[in-house]
């Protein structure tokens, strides 16, 4: 399959219909209209079709007015506006991956302190009782400090890959190539 002129090579082609140019952008947003935020819901409806796109396709936007044809002015700085919109979400995105890890280490300094005092503080009870019963305290202390290991794992091993993936999708999303096109009959 071709891409439409103007898109590149292989580019994937998401569409969005509106009957005025300016419901593509969040209605309650009182900044102008080149700094405007996405609607939720295009946003939404646009970042979902990408995420259904190999990560290494282009992708493209093609916005159709149905109603009163868009100025070229309109146009250029709607294109602007969608591609910055997501070059901020990228941002944002990835200072919340930034502070996730930050978090993350903070997370895991305190667990292994935790660990270490759970540790030394089950082998000095373990000392005082006898046999049986310091294993089961010896244990009872180790699987505590286990547990408050369990956040920084978490960090660490599974909570940034769904962050960095959404960072990645809003860059691609922000080299996007955007199309403003007027469906009414010429």
């Amino acid at each position: 399959m071709t891409a439409p002129a103007g898109f590149p090579p292989g580019c994937v082609l998401i569409e969005v219909h509106v009957s005025e140019l300016q419901q593509l952008f969040n209605s309650l947003d009182p900044t102008p209209f080149r700094d405007r935020d996405l609607d939720p819901k295009a946003e939404e409806f646009i970042a979902d079709w990408a995420r259904e796109v190999h990560r290494d396709a282009p992708l493209g936007l093609t916005i159709h007015v149905d109603g009163t044809p868009p100025t070229a002015q309109q146009t250029e700085v709607t294109q602007n506006a969608v591609r910055q919109y997501f070059a901020a979400r990228s941002a944002t995105t990835r200072q919340q991956l930034r502070m996730l890890f930050r978090r993350g280490r903070v997370s895991l300094l305190i667990g292994l302190v935790f660990l270490a005092a759970t540790i030394i503080g089950g082998d000095l009870v373990a000392g005082m009782v006898n046999e049986r019963f310091a294993d089961v305290v010896r244990e009872s202390f180790l699987i505590g400090g286990w547990v408050a290991m369990w956040r920084p794992l978490e960090v660490f091993l599974y909570d940034w890959w769904p962050v960095r993936a959404e960072a990645r999708l809003f860059d691609r999303l922000s080299a996007m190539t955007v199309r403003v096109v007027s469906s009414r009959p010429a």
